[in-house]
């Protein structure tokens, strides 16, 4: 039978490994960490001064778009749930990148609203 003192604790037996003090990073919401911005320079330029930047970026683009027409969408509520698919089915959803249950969803509401279609 095993000790309580032997037993106790979340290591595998021999203890915890070496860390690399190189590889280890600290992140403490007391002291965030400082960006490369200058913000005081952010802070002293004028309207005139970031259109002429935005203007001579060769990457910004221009946006003229026609916002009256606009529909504000509301996603619908999502629940949890827990689900079975065949590992090949979610390889696949997954190897299409960030957003696998998004693409998932669709794919189950296009079957939906199909099969919601009143017959001809």
């Amino acid at each position: 039978m095993r000790s309580a003192a032997r037993s106790a604790g979340s290591s595998r037996h021999g203890g915890r490994g070496a860390t690399s003090e190189k590889n280890t990073t600290i992140v403490s919401r007391d002291s965030p960490r400082k960006g490369k911005t200058d913000w005081a320079r952010v802070d002293k330029l004028s309207d005139e001064d970031i259109a002429e930047a935005v203007a001579n970026d060769p990457d910004a683009a221009p946006i003229d778009i026609d916002w009256s027409d606009a529909v504000l969408v509301i996603p619908t509520r999502k629940k949890a749930i827990s689900i079975r698919v065949d590992e090949d089915v979610l390889d696949y959803f997954k190897s299409q990148g960030d957003g696998y249950q998004r693409r998932m969803n669709a794919v189950l509401r296009s079957y939906m609203q199909q099969k919601a279609k009143p017959k001809k």
